[in-house]
Formats: structure tokens, sequence, C-alpha cells
């Protein structure tokens, strides 16, 4: 029998159960854990005109994913999509359909908010997360670039 999993809308009463995931995530891709990051992050979340959104997976009451998500406006077709930014699974929940509960979650949302598409980056070596994104979606051919900007 499949494990029930409830993919639901980030809300204010989670904010301790995601940040403790959000610093795992932030650990998992190598980045010091800061305060101030999470206190940010969840501002764009929770405020009603924030610029991002939240599902968060939940197996027994429990918080065990979360998918990070905005609006992008795309100019050649004067269309919006939507980029997902983070998507996390703890690791004694992977394996388990909880990522691909997410992405099915926010393929809905992107259908019900009229976006053309998904998109997403990963790591090139994120061979785990590959597979998954190879099994729902098009690899691009676009390369991305990144410039530090000083000051």
């Amino acid at each position: 029998m499949a494990e029930m999993i409830e993919i639901r809308p980030a809300t204010g009463a989670d904010r301790d159960a995601w940040a403790d995931l959000f610093r795992d995530y932030m650990v998992f891709y190598g980045c010091a854990v800061s305060e101030t990051a999470l206190d940010t992050t969840w501002g764009w979340i929770i405020e009603p005109d924030g610029p991002m959104d939240c599902l968060l997976a939940l197996r027994d009451g429990q918080v065990i994913g979360f998918a990070q998500y905005r609006a992008v406006p795309e100019t050649l077709t004067g269309s919006w999509f939507g980029q997902l930014d983070d998507l996390y699974v703890t690791p004694e929940a992977r394996s388990h359909g909880v990522a691909q509960a997410l992405m099915q979650r926010l393929g809905e949302t992107a259908r019900d908010r009229g976006w053309f598409k998904l998109a997403w980056i990963t790591a090139e070596d994120n061979a785990t997360a590959r597979r998954l994104y190879d099994q729902i979606g098009n690899a691009s051919n676009w390369v991305v670039y990144e410039k530090p900007i000083e000051g």
C-alpha cells in the first residue's frame, strides 16, 4: 500500500518545521546556514504578496519536504511561467514518491495559474535529482551563466 503523502501550501504555523528542512537544504548545497537567509526566504514565502510560494509535503503530520517556486514573466511570449527554485526531501523520505508528489502538485498549480511551463535548474552532478527530472521534464539546451556582483 502506498504511503499517504499530503501536499499543501505552507502557512505561518509551518515556520519551524520548514526552517529545519531549509537548514538541511543549505548544508546539502554546501552553504553556510544563515538565519538572515532563513528569515528573508520565509518572509518571501509567507507574505500574501511575496515573490515566492512554498508547497510542503507531510507524512503523519510531519513536514518531510518542500518545493519553493515563483512566477516569472517571459518577454518573448508575454506570458508567465513557473520557476522551481528549491526542492528538498528529507533523506529518510527519499525514494518514497515525495518529490514526485511535490512536482505533480506544482504542475497542477502551474496549470491553475495559466503558466505555459515550469523551469528549474539543478547541479550537473546531482544524479539523484536528475533521474527524477529526466522522468518529468526535458533538459534545456540553455547554458546558465553567473556573474558575482561585488559591493
